[in-house]
């Protein structure tokens, strides 16, 4: 499946122990896992891909929504000019680069490119 600007893409929640919770959804779900080093692993088969990110922090909202456009700076500079804020500035990653903006509300989401 292709990825679709302005959509719902990813889905990446936090985990204290990332080998405990590949083992529970793998044998509660059946979800697959692919590990990114030791501070990450992607999840499949479970309708929608998504990640745990290792934490030592306390964990209040673990979930982060990720949505997908090809063009970070044009979609950065819409969120900017519609009233959200850039929690975290675009980086890197293995696969693509993103950045994170928290809507009116205080809401934190991500978009990600591939480009």
């Amino acid at each position: 499946m292709s990825s679709i600007n302005n959509h719902i893409n990813y889905v990446e929640f936090k985990a204290k122990d990332l080998e405990k919770i590949k083992d529970f959804y793998s044998k509660a779900f059946h979800w697959t896992f692919t590990d990114y080093g030791p501070t990450y692993i992607a999840f499949s088969d479970s309708g929608l891909d998504g990640g745990f990110e290792k934490t030592d922090g306390e964990i209040i909202n673990g979930a982060l929504i990720v949505l997908y456009h090809e063009n970070l700076d044009w979609i950065k500079s819409s969120i900017l000019s519609s009233g959200g804020k850039i929690s975290k500035d675009i980086f890197s990653f293995p696969g693509g680069r993103r950045f994170h903006f928290k809507d009116p509300s205080g809401n934190e989401l991500a978009v990600w490119s591939d480009k």
